[in-house]
């Protein structure tokens, strides 16, 4: 289901021009994953379930000069939407997911199983050791920030790898993550095509109307001064997280990692 690595690389070109921007902004909608706060800024709701994701922001030190670009690229959009249009995502919980696994919904009827939880833990690390031996490599895969893309509920940063071998270590886990007979007894399937990103916040609700065209070079901008300073983006691990909200990604210390 995923693209081929150039198709990929095209599709990430055309989401990350001005033209698309402006089209995008037009088509916006609140997310639910916030609602206003007693303080005047979004506050996340309950979202519970699982993915695989880089470690969040907080523990990734080999990332942190390029998550402190992300940042400061975040803070610049925020000061143009403000807080009721943009409910920012803590710095400390950026990340890239690697596979979607089960949320929401999906997850609380799943949930009802009290083994569940369990269950999909087992299944993780038994897929993760399995191909734990193909993946290793002595240079973990490099990315770069590619863009930005408005999406309809949220803005993120778009990651482009550094070449078709490091994009292909991804697509092998995304495979055999989505290929395990096991997960999809589960209840767990694949739903969307990778696009690496990392989700700097997600819309509110506009006071007045968006001038969308003058709005997608503003944030072509931004995305072009991060550009110029970001560092590379390193994927060296990959890890089951189980989050309550789109601010809070958790592991137990017997939760299934992968090294890539």
């Amino acid at each position: 289901m995923d693209n081929t690595y150039q198709d990929y690389l095209e599709r990430i070109a055309h989401l990350t021009t001005p033209d698309t921007h402006g089209s995008k902004l037009e088509h916006i909608v609140e997310s639910p994953k916030f609602v206003p706060g007693e303080n005047g800024r979004r506050q996340p709701v309950s979202f519970p379930g699982y993915s695989i994701i880089t470690p969040p922001g907080v523990e990734d030190h080999a990332n942190s000069q390029f998550y402190q670009v992300m940042a400061d690229c975040q803070n610049r959009i925020a000061e143009r939407l403000g807080d009721n249009l943009f409910a920012v995502v803590p710095p400390a919980s950026f990340h890239v997911t690697l596979a979607d696994l089960i949320w929401n919904g999906a997850y609380e009827e799943a949930a009802l199983d009290p083994r569940f939880d369990k269950k999909l833990q087992q299944c993780i690390g038994e897929i993760f050791d399995r191909i734990q031996p193909s993946l290793s490599s002595p240079q973990s895969p490099q990315w770069q920030m590619s863009g930005l893309v408005v999406m309809p509920r949220a803005i993120a940063v778009t990651l482009n790898p550094h070449n078709e071998a490091a994009y292909d270590r991804i697509i092998a886990l995304r495979r055999a993550l989505y290929q395990s007979r096991a997960l999809m007894n589960l209840g767990i399937e694949q739903q969307y095509n990778l696009t690496a990103h990392v989700t700097l916040g997600y819309f509110g609700s506009a006071s007045e109307p968006l001038n969308c065209q003058e709005l997608a070079q503003f944030l072509d901008g931004c995305a072009q001064e991060a550009m110029a300073t970001a560092p590379p983006f390193w994927v060296k691990r990959a890890e089951l997280r189980k989050f309550t909200d789109m601010t809070r990604y958790e592991r137990s210390p017997d939760f299934p990692m992968l090294s890539l």
